[in-house]
Parts: structure tokens; sequence; C-alpha cells
């Protein structure tokens, strides 16, 4: 009897559990499905001079990095690639990883730089304000941030949770912005919205003295959709904005991640084969006339843009592409473009460099020189 008895009590204590830890986690999901949201489409409007322009003719220099939040040193392993860490390793790795490509970009003395995965005070990156550790080593340059990520606090890995994660992308100008603007990108629908962050990308416009304007376009498009078609329908979405800037005899300039292999082979170019979601060819058949992917490869000394993150980098064995890089439009001639070869020494990424010049206008230009409107003039987050 009293044996029987105990095991009532049990049973009753280990269902009372189970109840418990089922209300628990229907709590935590409800939590992240109702704190998910997308942010608006938004404008900043900085400066009306226009004394610090570009010019046609003149060459200028623009650089793209993903900085890989701070944590992807060249032995960091990711979890999302198969790997095994979800953070970086401590707050000094991060100021460690962030202030060797700040040395790389300074060296590089770019009129213009792009930045990507720029953590604000993410768990992921023990919460140091990336953008503010850039903009104080480049505050010669006018910056602008469009924010792609301010998700809810993620338990997965259990061994190692993502946490909470806000996150953009950081444009340098070391001309005047005058007025620059974020545009939200398709992503999935479904449950993989929650890590895809709330992919954008950003413009932002620099007065030419030839009445028209130089379109400068940050982007990180999504690493890891299960849907194919968003993929595509996230480059249409940025391309047809890029036409119309063209359309109207701006200049167009637009660097970062595109998550997609822009030499179309690069497992054939780099020697190691894989099967990537983010390392998938590009279609070079959604580009409208007038725009164009420029070519960074090197056939002498060929340098990948992107590695994969089963484990920290091992070359020759690691897969790795070209992810990252530049569109110009037909008005702009690329002098030269190449991929920075870092040893991916404190990023997963390596960095790209553009040499690039406006050609001259076959018109003039109405001035000022018009501008789309956004339906929302809120400010983003800062």
């Amino acid at each position: 009897m009293r044996r029987r008895k105990t095991l009532r009590v049990l049973r009753k204590l280990t269902l009372g559990l189970l109840a418990s830890v089922v209300a628990i986690v229907g709590v935590y999901v409800a939590y992240v499905f109702m704190t998910y949201h997308r942010l608006p489409d938004t404008y900043e409007q900085h400066s009306s001079r226009t004394e610090n322009t570009v010019r046609p003719g003149e060459d200028y220099q623009i650089v793209t990095w993903n900085l890989g939040f701070g944590a992807h040193s060249r032995d960091f392993s990711f979890f999302m690639d198969g790997g095994e860490e979800a953070r970086a390793r401590s707050r000094q790795h991060v100021y460690d990883n962030v202030v060797h490509c700040l040395g790389v970009v300074v060296d590089e003395a770019p009129d213009f730089a792009l930045f990507q995965e720029v953590d604000r005070k993410a768990d992921r990156s023990w919460r140091v304000d990336l953008a503010e550790v850039l903009r104080e080593a480049m505050k010669d340059y006018q910056s602008y941030y469009a924010q792609n990520s301010n998700s809810a606090y993620l338990l997965y890995p259990l061994k190692q949770p993502y946490g909470a994660v806000k996150s953009g992308i950081l444009t340098f100008a070391n001309r005047d912005i005058f007025r620059s603007e974020r545009y939200s990108l398709p992503v999935e629908t479904d449950w993989h919205k929650l890590l895809d962050l709330d992919r954008c990308y950003s413009l932002c416009r620099v007065p030419v003295s030839n009445g028209y304007q130089l379109c400068v376009y940050n982007l990180h498009l999504s690493p890891f959709t299960e849907d194919e078609t968003i993929a595509a329908e996230q480059l249409k979405s940025m391309l047809q904005n890029m036409k119309d800037e063209y359309d109207r005899g701006n200049y167009v300039v637009a660097g970062g991640t595109f998550n997609r292999d822009l030499l179309g082979h690069s497992d054939e170019i780099f020697g190691v084969s894989g099967d990537y979601a983010w390392a998938r060819p590009i279609d070079l058949d959604l580009f409208p006339e007038g725009l164009r992917l420029v070519d960074s490869l090197d056939p002498e000394h060929p340098v990948p843009s992107r590695r994969s993150c089963e484990t920290g980098y091992v070359p020759g064995q690691t897969f790795a592409a070209t992810v990252d890089g530049f569109i110009a439009s037909d008005n702009v001639e690329a002098l030269s473009c190449r991929v920075i070869d870092d040893g991916f020494l404190c990023s997963d990424h390596n960095p790209v460099a553009l040499e690039f010049a406006l050609k001259e206008a076959a018109f003039p230009a109405p001035t000022p020189s018009p501008a789309p409107e956004i339906e929302t003039t809120e400010e983003p987050t800062p």
C-alpha cells in the first residue's frame, strides 16, 4: 500500500513537472513570436550642403567588410554552419577582432567603407557597441547605421544561447551624405524568420558636382533561407531600386554580403567543394540593363571572401567562396576590384575593395536631383 501510494505521488509530481516545463516552453515560444516585428522603411535628412561633392573623372575607393559580429576569428566555428560556438569568446575577443579589422581599413584609407554584422549591445558579442567603436575610429567620416536585427532572446543552442541580437549595417563616407534611406527586404514568413534577422539594405546619397547623385548602397542578404524564392526576391527588390536611380541619371555603387557565389564556381577556383545555401551561384539574369556585377577575381592569386565555419579555417581544406562584392551602374567605371587577403584572421569574411570613377553625364542634371519619398519619415532606432 505504502509503495503504491508513493508511486502515485511520484507520478503526480512527474506530471506536474512536465506540465510546468510545457507551460514554460509555451510561454517562451509565445514571447519569441509576439516580440517579432519588422522595422519600417525610414530616411534621415543629414545636410543640405553640396560643397563636399564627388567629381566625374576622379578616382575613389570603397571597401566592404562583413565583421562577423566580432566573433569569427580564424579558429572560430559557428553553430549555424554546423560548428559549436554561438557567441564571441569574450569582450576582449570582440575588441581584438574589430580593432584588427579597423587597422586594415584605415591602412586602405577608402573614401567609403561599408560594414555588415555591426552589433549594438547584442548578447552574442558581449554587448559591445560595435557601431560606436567604428565611429570613434573613423570620426572624420560621416556615417549612417541601418538596423537589420532586433531579435528576442533565443535560447538556442542550449549549451551557449545565442541571446538577443541588435545588429545592422554601417556606411561611412568622407563626403557629405545629405540623405540616407533604409529599405526592408522580403524574408521568410514561417518560423525561419526568427533566424533571418530583419533584412534590409541602405542607400546613402552623396552629391556629385554635375548635379546628379552618387547612390552608395550597403547590403547584407539572407544566407540560410529554406525558400529559394526569397533570395531571388531580395535581389530583385534591391536591383529595382538601383535601376530606378540609374534611370534618373544617378550613379550607383552597391557593396556588401550577397550570400551567393559571385564567381559562379568558387569550388573549382579555390579547390574545395561544399554544399552551402550561402554559396549557391548568383542569378545574373536578374540584373537589369544598366547594372552589372563587378568582377573581383585575380586569376593569378584568387582570394575568397567567405569561409565555412564548421571548424576553424584550414587553408586548402575549408570550403571558401566569394560572396562579398560590388554592383555598379554603367555610368561608373570600375578601375580595379580585389578581395584583400587578410587570411580570415578577424572575421569569416575577407574585405573587398573597389576603385572607381564616375563618367561624365550625358545631360545636365536637374537641380536638385530628385529623391524618391518614403511613406514613413520615422528615424531608425540608434
